[in-house]
């Protein structure tokens, strides 16, 4: 599964892909694997970036088009 949402997002706030690695403890090319989907993300790494983006991991899973973060319940 390619991640096109995680590209996308990584360019709209100008960050490089060894920016977003460090951000998750992984090498570049590992990184660039999972965006190119040759590699699969663990959802660690997705819960990860879903809160460096403030958005939802459906969203970066294109599983829902609203961007937004999900509410904390109370």
């Amino acid at each position: 599964m390619i991640l096109l949402r995680l590209k996308e997002l990584r360019e709209e706030n100008r960050y490089t892909q060894a920016t977003i690695a460090k951000v998750l403890a992984v090498k570049q090319n590992t990184y660039s694997q999972y965006e190119n989907g040759l590699r699969e993300i663990p959802i660690a790494a997705l819960i990860t970036l879903a809160k460096f983006y403030d958005t939802s991991v459906d969203y970066l899973l294109s599983v829902t088009d609203y961007p937004a973060p999900y509410s904390k319940n109370k």
